[in-house]
């Protein structure tokens, strides 16, 4: 019986991690720079408030709404340094 528990355990992590996987790769596909960007700055920003407060879901929180906030201002920042030409192409101001 111990067994069969632990073939089906291995079967749902194996499961679980292909599905994480896929989601990794393929779940940002039609993002703009700007969600990415945010989206990026959520989660790095969710890790430190959590790590900084011990794992206490108000600073989980408060760290995703300033790192979100810092990705919004870091996106802010590299619009400022191209443009697109009229063939839609993105330029890079020098």
């Amino acid at each position: 019986m111990m067994n069969l528990s632990l073939k089906r355990a291995g079967l749902t992590s194996l499961v679980s991690a292909t599905v994480l996987a896929g989601s990794l790769t393929t779940g940002c596909a039609n993002m703009s720079d700007t969600d990415r960007r945010i989206g990026t700055g959520v989660g790095i920003g969710a890790v430190t408030g959590a790590l900084i407060s011990g794992g206490r879901p108000g600073g989980t929180a408060a760290g995703a709404v300033l790192g979100a906030g810092a990705g919004w201002l870091y996106d802010r920042e590299k619009k400022r340094h191209y443009y697109y030409d009229r063939n839609g192409r993105r330029v890079y101001r020098r």
